[in-house]
């Protein structure tokens, strides 16, 4: 590859390097997963006058377009200047400044840093009947605390905790729960929603002999598997929104893991209040000199406690909000006590083994 191409310096403009030297493909940040159709004219025609005719749809919800030239670079982020500024226009975001470094931002020079991925989301109870909330209004909101800046991070947010999104492998997953309210006089005693709440949930719902329902309140998720079974509505969502937060979730090559249940119950303004922490967590695990490293990697350096009481300083968790008291990984939890044997020892000890 020619020497002289800066490939640390396009990456911070959302551009990949590709197998072909000199080529990259550039990423389309999608905050929340939703945007007006009328912008995939911006991709196809990214794609077609400068990309290879192809595009990607990211694993990260981004809009990718493969091929580019590293010439025709400058040309691209040019031509995206309106895309950026109206698409996190519709999340608040203050493109003007980058992070705690307060660099003016260049409009025609692309994005301006790689950290605060593409927030990640469901469709959300725009559509669907198992969602809590509106993921996109959340991811939206969630946003301008987090981009751009120079520290990474990671976050899916889902609408109930089917999370379709795999929000648990993230950083920070959020997944929309609700408490629901039981009106026992719409009734009629079918047990629809004990069926629905055993097949799909946690089994907390029994019907009695009286032919109404009870509770135990201990393992509720906060579903709303019981609303959607319910015909006659005795089951309804609260109008107060709560959410569950997920930690530290990962993929990769050695030790991925699921995330861990950090904070349940929480409230939208709490929630906002946690995310506003995430560069001064950052900025000191890394002495205010950012990397590229994951958020789950920063946790991991300081430990749970110090995150803890770094990102949940002087925000004012909701009386039904709990937090976890501890957290603990394990390192190697996805090949558990798996031991591997060469193919030959493998074929010789048979199937008892």
């Amino acid at each position: 590859m020619n020497k002289d191409i800066d490939v640390k310096k396009v990456r911070i403009n959302n551009y990949r390097q590709s197998k072909v030297p000199g080529e990259f493909m550039l990423q389309l940040r999608l905050p929340g997963n939703l945007i007006e159709a009328k912008y995939l004219d911006v991709i196809k025609h990214i794609a077609e006058t400068w990309g290879d005719g192809l595009f990607h749809i990211g694993t990260r919800q981004t809009l990718n377009a493969t091929g580019i030239k590293y010439e025709d670079i400058p040309a691209v982020n040019e031509y995206i200047e309106t895309y950026i500024t109206e698409v996190e226009a519709q999340s608040n975001v203050n493109m003007n400044h980058i992070g705690l470094d307060d660099v003016e931002w260049d409009p025609k020079s692309g994005y301006p840093t790689i950290g605060a991925r593409n927030i990640m989301a469901c469709i959300g109870n725009r559509h669907c009947i198992k969602g809590n909330c509106d993921t996109t209004a959340l991811a939206r909101k969630i946003e301008p605390l987090i981009f751009p800046s120079h520290y990474h991070i990671k976050i899916g947010c889902a609408g109930c905790p089917n999370d379709c999104v795999k929000a648990n492998f993230n950083d920070f997953g959020v997944m929309g729960v609700s408490k629901m309210t039981y009106h026992p006089e719409r009734c009629i005693g079918c047990g629809a929603c004990a069926r629905a709440c055993e097949h799909h949930a946690t089994r907390v719902l029994s019907l009695n002999d009286k032919g109404k329902i009870d509770k135990d309140t201990c393992c509720c998720v906060g579903c709303g598997e019981c609303v959607i079974a319910c015909p006659t509505g005795a089951w309804t969502r609260s109008t107060e929104k709560f959410y569950r937060v997920t930690l530290g979730g990962r993929t990769g090559k050695k030790d991925p893991r699921s995330g861990k249940l950090f904070l349940n119950w929480i409230k939208e303004e709490p929630l906002l209040q946690m995310f506003g922490k995430w560069t001064k967590f950052s900025a000191w695990v890394m002495d205010n000199k950012p990397q590229y490293l994951h958020g789950g990697h920063l946790i991991d350096m300081a430990g749970y406690h110090k995150f803890k009481e770094i990102i949940l300083d002087g925000v004012e968790l909701n009386p039904e909000c709990l937090v976890a008291e501890n957290i603990y990984w394990a390192e190697n939890e996805q090949r558990g006590n798996l031991h591997l044997l060469p193919i030959e020892k493998h074929a010789k000890a048979g199937p008892q083994e």
